[in-house]
């Protein structure tokens, strides 16, 4: 058996060629068609030295050109690596050296952030630039080639030879000191958690390669909407799942609230993913308004269930979602990128809320005490998630972190990212949060130590920390509490362009606390419980809103 994406995705177009597999709102891709494009892209690749086992990047949006791509570089048994579209150039030039990426796919509208990072990363030979609706005002560099001219001069062919389970998939995450982490999957055992290689909800193997696609072609299509990012793994294997099973899966660039429901509507949606509150809020705010188009409700009348993972689903939206789509299933997923699937509720209206997701955990995830023995029940005890079985190889070129996060406890492997959680009297997990400082804003991580690092190349900021403040919409908002060097404060409008250079937009401050000293231990160690109590005892010095004014 070759439990292999690639492997996974041509079954489904071999007993479902005319389906649509792709779709957005400007054209549709056949399984067929998908076939053809993804085979003319990896056979490409293959031409211009890219081998087995070599990392090639996708920089873009929620596009059909990306998933063509992600499945042309799986076909051609190479890496995919997962490019923060948010990223500026310091940012970029880190994920292409760690990942020792050789080929680049990458949207137009990124080409002056790569076109600066490529004289500094000699491994990358190879860099193929897609279309998008900048197409006209920037031109592709000398040293890229379109995609489509890509495609149009190599063969269609499928002609790959046999591949592996054991072919690797990873996926960039945030690391402990603010740098990106690639997380290595044996591709069996990522489709063995995310893929449907196990079924998520009676814990069944499946057995046979072609099981899912043999499901799916005597079923009607399914049509399934990832919204979050492509950069994320969820909205990846959301993907991937929905071509094993010969579904549809609709491709939206560019969020907004009313965005989302006139492609649920357009293309009749059946499933929805969603990272918690960031993405909820906008969308509850559009259900009630209706479409701003036509001034009329907005029907859903086909989506069957919404899933949230990732982030904070805070319990007031929950049951406004409950009111207002009263056939939908909605369920409340916890997960990583270290141990994929961990566990899912389905959410009930007025339900106890005890902290964080409230989860019933699949077989292979555990809660383990101080002494890596299990947690009992009701007991109380606070413990750390932990998931045996199908888990990562580790982390790309870190073996320190690896062995930090991926430990034998009593003879098992497990996978440890550091979520601390208690075990109720019905065996139902809560969840309590990630044991680290790292902050969660709308789905993304962010860690205080590359956002200090940033804030302190100000020449007016002596020291900082940063933390994470409730923010109604983002979950959490980044907050710093600053020293200066002396009496002037820098506004944040003035900081925002010194860490522009440093750092995405979405990891800035949008509260800042000026103090005297920051405190910190005699080794200087930060005292984020310190930093965290400055921001609840007063208001702050000064203060953004979502629109940065």
């Amino acid at each position: 058996m070759s439990y292999n994406i690639a492997d996974l995705v041509e079954h489904a177009i071999d007993l479902m060629p005319d389906r649509v597999a792709l779709v957005d709102d400007r054209r549709a891709v056949t399984y067929a068609q998908l076939e053809g494009r993804a085979n003319r892209l990896a056979n490409y690749l293959l031409e211009q030295g890219v081998s087995p086992g070599d990392k090639v990047g996708v920089h873009s949006r929620n596009t059909l050109e990306a998933v063509e791509a992600m499945v042309a570089v799986f076909k051609a048994r190479a890496v995919m690596v997962n490019v923060n579209y948010r990223y500026v150039e310091n940012e970029l030039q880190y994920i292409f050296d760690n990942s020792d990426m050789v080929a680049l796919i990458h949207e137009r509208r990124y080409t002056d952030k790569v076109s600066a990072v490529r004289p500094k990363t000699p491994l990358l030979r190879t860099v193929i630039v897609v279309d998008d609706d900048t197409t006209g005002t920037v031109a592709t560099a000398a040293d890229s080639v379109e995609y489509e001219a890509a495609l149009a001069g190599s063969s269609g062919a499928r002609d790959f030879g046999d591949r592996s389970p054991d072919d690797l998939y990873m996926v960039y995450t945030g690391g402990t000191t603010g740098m990106p982490k690639g997380v290595m999957w044996r591709q069996e055992d990522v489709w063995r958690v995310l893929g449907a290689g196990v079924n998520f909800v009676t814990g069944e193997y499946v057995e046979d390669e072609w099981e899912l696609a043999k499901v799916g072609a005597a079923n009607p299509q399914m049509v399934r909407f990832p919204i979050p990012p492509m950069i994320h793994g969820g909205s990846q294997w959301a993907t991937f799942h929905s071509l094993f099973g010969g579904g549809k899966a609709v491709m939206l660039p560019e969020f907004s609230g009313h965005g989302v429901w006139q492609a649920i509507d357009r293309h009749t949606v059946n499933l929805i993913f969603i990272t918690g509150d960031a993405m909820a809020r906008p969308m509850m705010d559009a259900l009630i308004e209706g479409d701003p188009e036509t001034g009329a409700p907005y029907r859903h009348s086909m989506l069957w269930a919404m899933s949230s993972s990732a982030a904070l689903f805070s319990p007031t939206l929950k049951d406004q979602f409950l009111e207002r789509l009263p056939t939908t299933m909605i369920t409340d997923a916890i997960g990583s990128s270290e141990t994929g699937f961990g566990g899912l509720s389905v959410v009930t209206k007025g339900a106890t809320h005890t902290g964080g997701p409230r989860v019933k955990i699949d077989a292979a995830t555990k809660v383990l005490d101080e002494d890596g023995n299990e947690v009992r029940p009701g007991s109380g005890v606070v413990g750390i998630l932990a998931r045996g079985k199908h888990i990562p190889l580790g982390y790309y070129k870190d073996e320190e972190k690896s062995a930090a996060t991926f430990k034998v406890i009593n003879g098992v492997r497990y996978a440890i990212p550091g979520d601390y959680a208690t075990v109720e009297a019905d065996g139902t997990v809560t969840m309590l949060g990630r044991g680290s400082v790292s902050i969660n804003s709308g789905g993304e991580k962010i860690f205080p130590e590359e956002v200090e690092g940033a804030l302190k190349t100000h020449p007016e900021i002596f020291d900082a920390l940063v933390v994470g403040v409730a923010d109604e919409r983002w979950g959490q908002r980044v907050c710093a509490v600053v020293q200066c060097r002396g009496a002037n404060r820098p506004a944040l409008a003035d900081l925002r362009p010194v860490l522009a250079k440093e750092i995405a937009s979405y990891k800035m401050p949008r509260s800042v606390w000026f103090v005297d000293e920051i405190r910190r231990s005699p080794a200087g160690k930060p005292d984020y419980r310190w930093a965290k109590a400055q921001t609840e005892a007063r208001a702050a010095d000064e203060h953004l809103d979502a629109s940065g004014s």
